[in-house]
């Protein structure tokens, strides 16, 4: 095995003389993310890292607490190497965890609270996990109750921790704490974390970071970030996505000294008060949630002063808010355009405001490769749309035992196929024109349309189906699925139901139902969904 190499099975290495290259120009560093925390807490031992409700915790505490759950985990059998399913809202234990396995050496598959049966499951038997971490409740819904279907169906998980009350399912996280013991060494090249993809082609995939590659993201998004000791991150979208968590998000923040502070209800009437307690001076939205707090400045009290930036990405802002953000948040605005499977692009401080208003954003990485590329793979003249292809430091080279998956997913030599059709300007700033895949961006929410079309063809009132995308001010897009009925057309709020009887996600479901006496087809028998749009869209 090279240095360069993961002892985990189905992680995709980069070539030694990319990483050589990397190495190089101290882009990796060749640290673990858990030795990180050691040097943040040897520098800033007594300021606060996070905040949650009334607790404050210091450098030194998360240190020393994440050192102490590394060893309960060991104890329970939990090695290096091992998966571990994390579905936690937005809590301090989300951190003391995350470092904790990354001390041990396992791997945390980083899922949403918003997932449910149909995607753990899935997400739990693709990681073989040993472990499956969740809150009691949260957002009224019982989380014990999935996490039963979760250990009857994949026999792999032997341990459910919950936060709270674990009732009949597990045992609580608190009492995931021992004495202090010898932690495994840990390569960096190993993979760090799982996160879960979009899923834009059916069920969601993992993308597997490595300390090396993810500790660069972080570093790097915080420099261009400009974060210093004295900024306060608010956590507003949910802690699992790569977003808040790396771009620069908890970790970026981490690395300077500042605080992070955890919010679970983004809402202006929650976000707003706590702005103005905490001094938050950085948080990222997505653009529906960013829109909505612009107006909110019209009705909603708290000062939000101490507010610098303001990133917004997950989907395309369109520039008229772009424009409205800054003089209604009293802030700058950063577009940031990015993937969990690596490239992430940004406006900067000193972009003009049209800049920031209609891009989103130049790559991070003087590294980072990109392609844009017809429908043949050829490139495209300057300043025309195709398709983006990336590769860098940061960048997987494939998702995790997916290896079917990643022959189209990868090219030959080693560039990701984002799906994204761009065009860039002579700056280098990327304009996002719309999508290969078909995916259903639903207020920065992945909606895949195929596997929202295999879970309605069940239905047996359903004969043919097709999912589309339908414009909206507020989600950028809703998901409409265009039924041909048999025998009685079902009501929306009864296919609801029925794929949320399917462990089905709620960001997943139907906004919209039409009916139709067919779908239209194209040359080959496949539906013509471009058709399908055109003639939904006629009065």
């Amino acid at each position: 095995m090279t240095e360069n190499q993961s002892t985990l099975d189905g992680f995709v290495p980069w070539p030694d003389e990319y990483a050589r290259r990397y190495r190089e120009a101290g882009h990796w560093q060749d640290v673990p993310i858990g030795e990180l925390l050691r040097d943040w807490a040897f520098r800033h031992g007594d300021r606060t890292a996070l905040v949650d409700g009334d607790r404050k915790i210091s450098y030194a505490q998360l240190d020393a607490t994440a050192d102490r759950m590394a060893a309960g985990l060991l104890g329970l059998g939990i090695a290096p190497g091992d998966r571990v399913v994390v579905q936690l809202p937005n809590v301090a234990e989300f951190v003391v965890l995350l470092f904790a396995l990354l001390r041990v050496g396992a791997v945390p598959a980083l899922t949403l609270p918003a997932h449910r049966s149909h995607e753990i499951g899935h997400l739990a038997e693709l990681a073989e996990a040993v472990a499956y971490v969740i809150p009691d409740t949260f957002g009224g819904f019982d989380y014990r109750g999935l996490a039963r279907e979760v250990v009857a169906r994949v026999p792999s998980v032997k341990h459910v921790l919950v936060l709270g009350d674990p009732g009949d399912v597990g045992i609580p996280l608190s009492t995931v704490d021992a004495d202090l013991v010898d932690l495994p060494e840990v390569n960096p090249a190993d993979v760090a974390v799982l996160l879960v993809s979009g899923g834009t082609t059916g069920l969601p995939k993992l993308i597997p970071r490595t300390h090396n590659d993810y500790a660069y993201n972080a570093r790097a998004s915080a420099e261009v970030c400009e974060l210093t000791q004295d900024d306060v991150y608010l956590v507003a979208l949910p802690v699992a996505h790569n977003f808040p968590l790396a771009c620069p998000g908890v970790l970026g923040i981490l690395g300077v000294g500042g605080s992070a502070v955890f919010l679970s209800d983004p809402s202006p009437d929650n976000a707003f008060p706590l702005i103005e307690r905490t001094g938050a001076t950085v948080t990222a939205l997505v653009p529906p949630l960013a829109m909505l707090w612009g107006q909110a400045t019209e009705w909603e009290d708290g000062d939000l002063s101490s507010l610098r930036l303001l990133q917004v990405g997950g989907a395309k802002l369109a520039p008229e808010p772009a424009r409205a953000l800054p003089g209604q948040l009293d802030c700058r605005l950063q577009q940031v355009f990015g993937m969990a499977e690596g490239l992430l692009n940004y406006t900067r401080a000193d972009d003009d405001d049209e800049i920031v208003a209609i891009s989103q954003g130049r790559p991070l990485s003087a590294e980072d490769e990109l392609r844009v590329v017809d429908a043949e793979g050829d490139d495209v003249p300057a300043g025309e749309t195709g398709e983006l292809l990336v590769r860098g430091p940061y960048t997987i080279r494939g998702y995790y035992r997916a290896a079917k998956h990643n022959e189209t997913a990868i090219t030959p030599d080693g560039y990701y196929r984002s799906g994204d059709l761009v065009r860039q300007l002579p700056s280098g700033h990327l304009i996002v024109t719309g999508r290969v895949k078909e995916v259903i961006n639903r207020g920065g929410e992945n909606v895949s349309a195929e596997e929202l079309e295999e879970h309605l063809l069940a239905h047996p009132g359903i004969r043919q189906v097709a999912v589309i995308p339908v414009p909206d001010d507020m989600l950028g897009e809703r998901v409409c699925a265009v039924i041909v009925p048999e025998g009685e057309a079902p009501a929306l709020r009864e296919l609801k139901t029925f794929l949320t009887g399917r462990g089905l996600a709620q960001y997943k479901l139907p906004d919209l139902l039409e009916l139709a006496a067919d779908l239209p087809r194209t040359a080959v028998g496949k539906i013509d969904k471009r058709e399908v749009a055109a003639r939904l869209a006629k009065p």
